[in-house]
């Protein structure tokens, strides 16, 4: 069977996009472990969780960003599939926005750093191509329902 965990998507809107300010940026935070890999936060479903309080919960324990500082967007949710230690492992992610741009990110000893960036250079950092393809719809989903 394979492992199951789920996570945010976490991004944030600029007012006024420049060029060295894109529109959206997402958050992406560096393992402290393995081979330092960049990805949302995101953790193993416990019991008696269901999914979404597993994504929530995750992000408040690896940023410090509580379910109250998120507004989760409807009609995202995506499933990726691959192998993690090999070990098949299935990935459920949503979207989720900060309220406030400034939101403060405090790391849990599971992470040794955090950048907001674009979609290019969050999935240059997201090595795995199913991290890259999530940010990429994540990123087309905002966009298209913006319009």
């Amino acid at each position: 069977m394979a492992l199951r965990a789920c996570g945010l998507i976490i991004f944030r809107r600029c007012l006024i996009p420049t060029v060295d300010k894109p529109a959206i940026e997402f958050l992406l935070l560096q393992a402290s472990d393995g081979i330092h890999h960049w990805t949302p936060p995101k953790g193993h479903v416990e019991p008696g969780e269901d999914d979404l309080e597993t994504a929530l919960r995750e992000t408040q324990e690896e940023a410090g960003i509580a379910a109250g500082q998120l507004t989760i967007i409807e009609g995202f949710r995506m499933e990726l599939n691959y192998v993690a230690r090999k070990k098949p492992k299935t990935v459920i992610y949503w979207l989720a926005e900060v309220k406030d741009y400034n939101v403060e990110i405090r790391l849990s000893q599971e992470h040794q750093a955090y950048r907001w960036l674009g979609l290019d250079e969050a999935c240059q950092l997201a090595q795995f191509k199913e991290m890259q393809a999530a940010l990429q719809e994540g990123h087309q989903f905002l966009r298209s329902s913006a319009s």
